[in-house]
């Protein structure tokens, strides 16, 4: 297991920050105790067991897997976690915003897999610096239940080309996978545990494997922008003011929610889905939505 990097008053060093620059991520960072993470993830299990079969718009699955934090207060809450928001003021200094939440879950021994991609590849957003995914574990995410992998030092690249495979046991929108071969040499298995984090950047290249153990691997995945990060391809895009303030004024803000998946969150959901549907899934004649 490798050890929990050391923070100061909670936040990153000088020397913490200076490796995410150079590799494109860094791990494994303590956030909480283990057993708050394993608290969330009854929380989040209590959802799904009392929501499932809920008459919703949607399947429940694209509700935790696509802006979440508009619809569960929990997402919500764990992505303003003042926690998490001092560590990533180190990267992305002190005025952050919320681009998206989602939970990231593997069920136990199945063939799911993450394709080795680049996130910013379909967002619109360009090849920009002011973008870090913060990825909280809620059960162990090691090589044996398809942690991530990374390689390092990949987003100093551009944005590569990708390919859409739409594969059946690929959780990605689009199945997209960059069309670079990647060695196995090459890839870190980033291993973290309950409570802790892992950083990485939008251009950084990484995927997954499939979960070989008897226990889900579940994360709370939270996207961070810059304010001066705007939408270059849609007409609308949203986030929401999470520390410091918003002076650029390029996204639309919305409000926490205050309940599980009220009527006026479910239509706001609706629209950002549809506006950044339009965005990510642009370019393929696949009729798959967003998730669905």
């Amino acid at each position: 297991m490798p050890t929990p990097l050391p923070l100061t008053n909670g936040r990153l060093s000088d020397a913490q920050i200076k490796s995410y620059w150079e590799d494109g991520y860094l791990f494994p960072i303590p956030i909480m105790p283990g057993e708050e993470a394993q608290k969330l993830r009854a929380e989040l299990e209590e959802i799904e067991d009392h929501w499932q079969d809920a008459d919703l718009p949607l399947p429940l699955n694209t509700y935790k897997r696509v802006n979440a934090h508009c619809v569960m207060p929990m997402a919500y809450r764990i992505g303003a976690d003042p926690r998490i928001l001092d560590v990533v003021e180190g990267i992305l200094g002190p005025d952050i915003m919320i681009y998206a939440v989602e939970f990231f879950i593997k069920e136990p021994n199945t063939r799911h897999k993450v394709s080795m991609h680049q996130d910013l590849t379909y967002w619109g957003l360009g090849a920009v610096d002011g973008l870090v995914t913060a990825w909280l574990s809620l059960s162990p995410a090691t090589p044996a239940s398809g942690c991530m992998d990374f390689v390092k030092g990949s987003h100093k690249n551009p944005i590569l080309p990708h390919e859409d495979t739409f594969a059946e046991d690929n959780l990605l929108s689009r199945g997209q996978e960059i069309k670079v071969d990647v060695a196995d040499a090459d890839k870190v298995p980033i291993e973290i545990h309950p409570g802790q984090i892992s950083l990485h950047h939008g251009l950084t290249i990484h995927g997954s494997g499939p979960n070989t153990t008897d226990d889900r691997r579940i994360a709370a995945v939270i996207r961070y922008c810059t304010p001066d990060v705007k939408q270059l391809i849609g007409d609308i895009d949203y986030a929401m003011v999470a520390r410091g303030e918003d002076a650029a004024g390029n996204f639309t803000h919305f409000d926490p929610p205050s309940t599980l998946f009220a009527p006026e969150a479910l239509a706001l959901y609706e629209d950002m889905r549809t506006a950044q549907a339009k965005v990510m899934m642009a370019g393929t004649k696949a009729k798959k939505g967003l998730y669905a």
